[in-house]
């Protein structure tokens, strides 16, 4: 299916993450995303998005990219964004498997989920081993880094369980230095309300004045906290040809950019993940970074 990675956890309760979660939500650190209230009870048991459940299939999909935008001063764009959007690539790849299992073993009852319903993708990932949760709070892979998109497939199928593995941060705080913004605001804990990612895609109303100049030409999401991890020196380019840049999106000018007009949104970002913020929000954001 071209996963680089997989591993198998128990479905059970995620005890660990309850206290932790509703803390974080209790601080408003999700500020605006109100959905991550919604199913509270959900996103810690999987038993309850899928009846009788059995197993958690963890899976890792490296979106690295071999090229970067062209213009280095142009606005800049997280990298997971540059392809086709994910969530249509590997939805078809998750269903797929998990005919695949049906094939090969039988009636197998299960649901594939990526970052589109309540499950927490990370913590899944971490109890099966693929990684350890860094403090910027993304999965970190020891060989690859953390570039990837997390998926599930969450099944009624007894499977042998993977065991988590070491947390390998040590005392580097790299991350937690670099961000503009202050959003990681403790090792391991992210404000959400405050991270760039929030800013330029989630937040639908206008971007506080008190982040002017912070947003370090970000105008959809940001990598900063990944780019200066030193596990990401090991990031190889993914494989994957749906997630190959567009040329014109590379190419695109600090000039093309203020001057974007709606028409040339919706051919350089079509099928794109960009879509998101719609063309409005997107000339807000780059905007917001011009006018100083």
């Amino acid at each position: 299916m071209g996963f680089d990675y997989c591993g198998i956890s128990k479905a059970d309760f995620l005890e660990e993450e309850a206290p932790r979660l509703e803390n974080w939500l209790n601080k408003n650190m999700h500020g605006q995303m109100s959905y991550m209230q919604n199913y509270f009870d959900k996103r810690l048991d999987p038993r309850l998005l899928v009846p009788g459940a059995k197993s958690v299939i963890s899976l890792l999909l490296n979106y690295f990219p071999s090229e970067t935008q062209i213009d280095a001063t142009a606005p800049k764009l997280s990298k997971y964004a540059y392809g086709l959007d994910y969530h249509l690539v590997i939805k078809e790849k998750l269903n797929h498997l998990l005919e695949f299992i049906k094939e090969n073993i039988g009636e197998v009852d299960g649901r594939a989920f990526v970052d589109s319903a309540p499950v927490l993708d990370k913590a899944w990932a971490k109890k099966s081993g693929l990684g350890w949760i860094g403090k910027n709070s993304n999965l970190i892979n020891k060989n690859s880094g953390s570039f990837y998109f997390i998926a599930e497939l969450i099944v009624d199928l007894y499977l042998d369980a993977d065991g988590p593995i070491k947390d390998y941060c040590g005392t580097c705080t790299r991350c937690i230095d670099a961000c503009p913004t202050d959003a990681i605001v403790a090792p391991y804990v992210v404000d959400g309300s405050k991270c760039i990612s929030y800013y330029t895609i989630e937040l639908k109303e206008s971007i506080p004045n008190d982040v002017k100049g912070k947003l370090n030409d970000w105008v959809f999401g940001c990598d900063i906290c990944q780019d200066v991890c030193p596990w990401n020196s090991f990031s190889k380019p993914s494989t994957e040809p749906m997630f190959k840049p567009k040329e014109e999106l590379m190419g695109m000018t600090k000039n093309d950019w203020q001057e974007l007009t709606e028409a040339t949104f919706k051919q350089v970002f079509k099928g794109s993940a960009v879509k998101r913020t719609k063309f409005e929000g997107l000339k807000r954001n780059i905007d917001f970074i011009t006018h100083v």
